[in-house]
């Protein structure tokens, strides 16, 4: 009998690779037995990312999901693990040191058995307090590679992260391939490496399938020593999303591993079930084209989640281009002309930002920048003449270190700015906090909640926490099922504002919740009746899909009207602002 070869089952992330939301409460319980009774699985991925941010705006709570959701798995002897981002824990923005560290207190006693901790710019100091908190919790500590392809992103420049991580007490470690680049030979002589130098380490591989390499990388990395690999079943398997448990199984059990036999009259059962979910109201989340595989994700190193918003962006620009380039005398540009423009765009500046990995956030500060280059370059105006704040964090070492090095003429724009560069540990830069919102929570009358949970809630989620306790979350959620079911039997695009030829309007590139200042923007400014816009300015943030894109003016003009408020729910064409 050859190597046992175990399966983890991303259930969470399966669902948030492909829309927005995961299932509810009452959805996680229904399926959970049927998992188990699968028989195939030895760990499940239950929580984190964003799956506690999603109960909020839902207005369920995220601790009763979690304990709910792991609860039945806990039982059966099947391992839970949840994904958090280090310095950003499990939101978009830096955590403090305190809020961090009771992070996995809570999730310890909510019944999350391993913590699966990635730096998305692989810095070994950002992982440090995640294993040694991890650890004085009890967690299996899963120090997590975030895995690109590039000159740099070598096996020496993985063991040399590897070696740290182990020497702060790592017990496991886990290939994290978000975009599915990883190359497969490359990925085994990895796993080979590891095995080699610290064999009591627990390996687990982590794909997508969106470029087409992960499933060859499966059976390279299970022929040099790997122990656990994670798939997705249908509906939801492919696409963008991760490699369907059935054809893994079936590739491993030919290549003479050990693994566990599925019982398929359950995965019927849960497939059935989940897309019960889809049409419920998950599918509204989904965009068709997350399930599709792009071999143009192989040069750019883009996670294929982000396509979706690529796609969006572009619509939204498109035209507006267009006019430009033909004002020009030049010619006007297909979807596709700018999609490569934009596919080009990102290879070229990601060397000169420093090879950050392409994952959350960093895949969307690059992205961002990019489609930003591509408008200013086709408006005569010069590249990275406009970098979001975040970004700029990301840039000037506050998020991390840099793996490459800045190309001359970023640096040169960052002192021109008067922005200075940091090489200290990042968590330095985010004072505790915890005791502020304890504060609160007791002059409102709020309860910490069992083991200090509903403290870590309100800590790591402070705004979306806000709006559960007040109610206006779930009035939210079931005002957009309520669109959106209203909006699936008309064309898209037709927001009821009436247009008028005499002026200019700025318009969603699709479905989200509008920002015009975020707590974690500084120097964000909101747009008021009578501003004076230039073309090229941002007008707002929308939020979808958990990442926040810019949305810029096409044009000069006054601000004559304006038809959301913050935080309103946008549909795909709702004129936001209109100019004249």
């Amino acid at each position: 009998m050859g190597k046992e070869i175990k399966f983890s089952l991303v259930y969470r992330d399966m669902w948030q690779s492909s829309g927005k939301y995961v299932p509810r409460i009452d959805q996680l319980k229904e399926i959970a037995p049927v998992i188990i009774d699968m028989g195939c699985f030895s760990r499940i991925e239950t929580n984190g990312g964003a799956f506690e941010q999603v109960n909020l705006l839902y207005g369920e709570n995220p601790n009763k999901a979690v304990r709910e959701w792991t609860k039945p798995f806990n039982e059966a002897g099947i391992q839970t693990h949840m994904l958090e981002r280090a310095l950003n824990g499990i939101r978009m923005f830096p955590v403090p040191a305190d809020v961090r560290k009771l992070m996995y207190k809570v999730k310890k006693a909510q019944g999350v058995d391993i913590a699966r901790s990635f730096c998305g710019l692989n810095d070994h100091r950002n992982l440090e307090l995640s294993i040694k908190y991890a650890k004085e919790a009890g967690m299996i500590s899963q120090a997590t590679l975030s895995i690109t392809h590039s000159e740099i992103h070598t096996v020496e420049y993985y063991m040399d992260i590897v070696d740290k991580v182990v020497a702060y007490g790592a017990d496991e470690i886990c290939l994290k391939d978000m975009a599915g680049v990883g190359r497969p030979v490359t990925l085994g002589k990895l796993v080979s490496e590891i095995k080699q130098k610290h064999p009591q380490i627990i390996i687990q591989y982590h794909g997508h399938s969106g470029p087409g390499f992960s499933v060859a990388s499966m059976l390279e990395v299970a022929k040099a020593g790997v122990d656990y690999i994670d798939v997705a079943m249908e509906p939801l398997s492919w696409g963008m999303v991760h490699p369907d448990v059935i054809t893994v199984q079936a590739m491993l059990k030919d290549a003479g591993f050990n693994v566990p036999d599925i019982n398929m009259k359950a995965y019927m059962k849960a497939r059935a079930l989940s897309q019960k979910f889809i049409d419920d109201f998950l599918g509204y989340f989904i965009n068709p084209k997350n399930r599709y595989m792009s071999s143009l994700l192989v040069q750019s190193g883009l996670p294929g989640g982000m396509m979706g918003s690529m796609m969006a962006d572009l619509k939204g620009v498109h035209q507006g281009l267009n006019q430009t380039l033909e004002a020009q005398g030049k010619e006007a540009l297909t979807e596709d002309d700018l999609l490569v423009k934009l596919f080009d765009e990102v290879v070229d500046i990601w060397p000169k930002l420093g090879n950050p990995p392409l994952v959350t956030p960093f895949s969307q500060y690059v992205k961002n920048i990019a489609l930003l280059n591509v408008m200013q370059e086709i408006q005569g105006k010069d590249k990275f003449s406009m970098i979001d704040n975040n970004a700029w964090d990301m840039i000037l070492g506050k998020a991390g270190k840099l793996p490459g090095q800045l190309a001359q003429n970023i640096i040169d724009i960052a002192n021109q700015q008067g922005r200075e560069f940091y090489d200290g540990v990042p968590q330095d830069n985010y004072p505790d906090e915890l005791d502020r919102f304890r504060k609160e929570m007791e002059e409102q009358g709020w309860e910490t909640g069992e083991d200090d949970e509903e403290l870590f809630e309100f800590a790591m989620h402070e705004r979306q926490y806000r709006d559960y306790k007040s109610g206006v979350a779930k009035q939210r959620f079931n005002d957009e099922i309520k669109k959106l079911k209203e909006e699936s039997n008309k064309p898209q695009g037709q927001s009821g504002v009436k247009a008028d030829p005499s002026k200019k309007d700025i318009a969603s590139p699709y479905l989200g919740r509008i920002y015009y200042n975020m707590n974690y923007f500084i120097e964000e400014q909101s747009i008021e009746l009578g501003a004076q816009v230039t073309k090229g300015q941002r007008i707002c943030y929308i939020e979808s899909g958990y990442t926040y894109d810019e949305i810029v003016s096409e044009f000069d003009g006054e601000v004559d009207e304006i038809f959301f408020k913050h935080g309103d729910r946008v549909s795909k064409g709702d004129v936001i602002v209109r100019l004249k």
